[in-house]
């Protein structure tokens, strides 16, 4: 059985189909009869590009064409034009009727609002539920800061507290506190100036100690001035795998520093295209987050990346 289908050609994320004619037992691109077209739903105005004639030719040998291709000839006509051929039409009742066809699709094609239109209703749309995302985001993180406050006025209040029992508590003790007697006090006096009599005897001793180790310090210092030590070769190694880390790690930090910057999950749809369309392709690599679920955002780049 002969069938009339699409054939999908071009490359990855950008297909081109081609309207052919192919016998139904073939695989999608394998062979073909006969090439009758193109179509490409990529653009704006979804391009078509038919030999109407071979394609009336071939349905009326009995290809049965896939449903995506009776939707094809269905919005150009030639279905139309079949049935007024099965019903013994001429061929100007046949072309008068075809007219009177295109008159009124002409009409509701204006009616019906313009991919233009429905992208401008689509971008507004996705700005609107944006903007709403973000007042929900504004609004928890102010419930969570006004939370926050509370719990560390809460905290400083606690110390407060604390501090006035601390106070009241030293206070008591102070007052509590037996007062000590004047022998003992003089016992004390004394103590202390024993001590003070033992250091200051002992301090000419803990001076000449220090000059001493001072006077050796100097004289390594002095030696090793004198007689540098050779590196090993281990040694001239290691530093060497050192230098070629760091350079290694160089361009690793420079990439890190291009890819910093906004994503466009951070920025308006309109915002995020004008960046896009303003801004050459390599310097934005990373700027469309993966998570990135706005189909204008994603169209935007798309047309970017083809230039």
């Amino acid at each position: 059985m002969l069938r009339i289908r699409l054939q999908r050609r071009g490359r990855k994320k950008r297909p081109i189909h081609h309207i052919v004619v192919a016998d139904s037992r073939s695989p999608r691109d394998g062979r073909i009869i006969e090439d009758l077209g193109r179509f490409d739903n990529i653009k704006v105005n979804n391009e078509l590009n038919l030999n109407e004639e071979r394609a009336v030719h071939w349905l009326k040998q009995g290809a049965k064409p896939s449903d995506t291709v009776r939707s094809i000839f269905k919005g150009q006509g030639i279905m139309y034009k079949m049935h007024l051929i099965r019903w013994g039409k001429s061929e100007e009742e046949i072309e008068a009727a075809l007219q009177e066809w295109r008159e009124r699709r002409e009409e509701k094609t204006e009616k019906a609002p313009s991919r233009k239109e429905q992208q401008k209703a689509l971008l507004e749309a996705e700005e609107k539920e944006f903007q709403k995302q973000l007042k929900k985001k504004a609004e928890e993180a102010a419930k969570q800061k006004a939370k926050q406050e509370a719990l560390a006025k809460k905290e400083e209040e606690g110390e407060e507290e604390q501090a006035e029992a601390k106070a009241e508590d030293e206070e008591t003790a102070e007052a509590e506190a037996p007062e000590v007697k004047a022998d003992e006090s003089e016992d004390v006096e004394e103590e202390t100036e024993a001590v003070e009599e033992t250091v200051a005897e002992e301090e000419p001793a803990r001076e000449e100690a220090a000059e001493d180790v001072q006077e050796e310090k100097e004289e390594e210092a002095a030696e090793d001035k004198a007689e540098p030590e050779e590196e090993t070769e281990e040694e001239v190694e290691a530093s060497d795998d050192e230098k070629e880390e760091s350079s290694e790690e160089k361009p690793d930090e420079e990439k890190a520093e291009k890819s910093d910057g906004k994503k466009s999950s951070d920025m308006l749809a309109k915002e995020a295209i004008e960046h896009i369309e303003n801004t050459p392709v390599e310097e934005l690599e990373g700027f469309v987050d993966e998570n990135e679920d706005r189909v204008t955002v994603q169209r935007a780049w798309e047309e970017k990346q083809e230039g």
